[in-house]
């Protein structure tokens, strides 16, 4: 069914390949900004769910009451 309509599309074997070189450069960025990340901020970013600081809030000073 899908074949009779892919055939009237002009280029559309162009559209596969840019679909795969769009997500192997977005996994290769991706990649790299994970290799790069620095080890203290995501040593730091893993302990917030374990840390009891009370200054560690999701909200600021002037909305305490909330």
């Amino acid at each position: 069914m899908f074949k009779h309509y892919f055939e009237k599309i002009h280029n559309v074997e162009v559209w596969p390949i840019i679909s795969l070189t769009i997500f192997f450069v977005f996994f290769v960025g991706l990649m790299v900004y994970v290799w790069r990340m620095k080890k203290d901020y995501v040593e730091e970013m893993s302990d917030i769910p374990l840390t009891d600081d009370a200054t560690i809030t999701p909200f600021d000073s002037k909305n305490e009451n909330h």
